[in-house]
């Protein structure tokens, strides 16, 4: 039991502080009953910026935020730092690893997973971008290749070391791209003064006509033009169709050698068991009515990447990013307060405020409503949109320092290899014994 005192009020226990489920807690801070959170980390995440980190833009701590601090003045609040295992609806209990909890209304809002969509060799040898955990392994990887770059004895070996493929065209896999390519135009030729950075090949594979899929069509091709003007090889309607860590091969039999493969190219749900499977639906998510309400629950709902509200206007549910999962929270609230006074719920209906993506400095696109734009002025709408939706005032003014820093200075300072020792290098060259430095 995770010794949460019955204090005589309506539980709601949330799983998962992402977008929707910190959104959906904080506008409970008044409702008469005591809110409960579960997540398997103790911090929040600003995901839209994990490709910074992974580039060496930020430091890790300017994109978390501890739960705890966040609702540190909310009165009948609870966060539990575990993984909920399972769901007993016929109980009205979570199993979870630090014992089971009971519950009156239950919202889940666990978010997305990387989809590898089966490709087992891909799973096991890409590197995706979910978690900070995801971005520092990234980040180390990066700055470890270029070391090890620097001891190949053979120019296939060493390109394999400082050539990069992103997989997935859309926002993270552009951002990711362009960041690697401003490392190798401003940062690395200083760093690494002995490697031809001109033996530095990206590539970014997509499997569809365009990039950006979800936004106008104007963004997609002005994203691939700012691409190739910073010499990332776009290559599109081609997909992965294997991975062994040292050579990528794609759906043509295309062949292209790196230690790298940066796995952007899509997401699905994170269920949990013990609801009917009838109740989870395509992409791997709970199929809920237009109140969140997951189909055959009366009292469990989901929000946020997790839930498909599937009508006629999104047929497939709501894209799988940030603000459905922030206005379902907000609403979802209100909602438990029509429920508390026993008065009927009312639909969620989503507002788009835009999509935008950044491919590096001075250059981004930005699709709000019918307002399009692209470059500079782009650039500087999503910077100041990221900056404003960071948790924590600290983050916000971290951040903003950082930007700065690297956009008067072009230098990204955080190329730091952490938590790794010396014994963990890659190996050199498989077919030597010995291998001189």
């Amino acid at each position: 039991m995770p010794r949460i005192p019955d204090i005589g009020k309506r539980r709601i226990v949330i799983i998962g502080g992402g977008f929707g489920g910190m959104k959906l807690a904080q506008s409970l801070k008044k409702l008469d009953v005591q809110v409960v959170l579960f997540d398997k980390h103790n911090h929040h995440t600003f995901q839209p910026l994990l490709y910074q980190v992974a580039t060496s833009g930020l430091e890790t701590g300017s994109i978390i935020y501890p739960l705890r601090k966040k609702f540190e003045g909310h009165k009948n609040f609870f966060f539990r730092y575990g993984e909920v295992i399972k769901i007993s609806p016929e109980k009205n209990e979570i199993e979870t690893s630090i014992g089971h909890l009971h519950y009156d209304y239950l919202v889940i809002a666990t978010g997305a997973a990387t989809n590898y969509y089966g490709m087992a060799d891909i799973e096991k040898n890409a590197f995706p971008m979910k978690t900070i955990e995801d971005s520092i392994a990234l980040r180390n990887r990066i700055i470890r290749n270029f070391e090890n770059a620097l001891l190949a004895e053979s120019e296939e070996l060493m390109n394999s070391f400082v050539d990069f493929v992103v997989v997935g065209g859309g926002p993270t896999g552009v951002e990711v791209a362009g960041a690697l390519a401003e490392l190798r135009s401003h940062v690395f030729p200083h760093d690494y003064k002995e490697l031809n950075l001109k033996h530095m090949d990206i590539d970014l594979i997509e499997a569809s006509p365009r990039l950006l899929n979800g936004m106008s069509d104007e963004a997609g091709e002005k994203a691939k033009q700012f691409l190739e003007d910073l010499g990332i090889r776009v290559h599109l309607n081609k997909s992965v169709k294997s991975y062994d860590g040292y050579t990528v091969t794609l759906n043509d039999n295309t062949r292209i050698i790196s230690q790298t493969l940066i796995w952007a190219a899509g997401v699905a749900g994170a269920p949990i068991a013990g609801l009917k499977e009838e109740a989870v639906v395509r992409g791997n998510r709970y199929q809920v009515d237009e109140f969140n309400r997951v189909i055959g629950y009366d009292n469990i709902f989901a929000i946020g990447d997790v839930a498909a509200m599937i009508t006629e206007d999104t047929p497939r549910g709501h894209p799988m990013v940030a603000q459905p999962a922030i206005q379902q929270g907000k609403h979802l609230a209100k909602n438990f307060q029509y429920i508390l006074k026993s008065r009927p719920m009312k639909p969620f209906k989503y507002k788009d405020l835009g999509s935008m993506a950044t491919i590096g400095r001075n250059r981004a696109v930005v699709d709000i409503g019918k307002f399009k734009m692209q470059g500079f002025l782009a650039w500087f709408v999503w910077m100041f949109v990221h900056l404003m939706a960071l948790v924590g005032h600290r983050n916000r003014v971290l951040v903003f320092i950082n930007w700065m820093w690297g956009y008067l200075s072009y230098d990204k300072s955080n190329r730091l290899i952490i938590g790794e020792s010396g014994s963990h290098t890659l190996e050199i060259d498989k077919h030597r014994p010995e291998a001189t430095i």
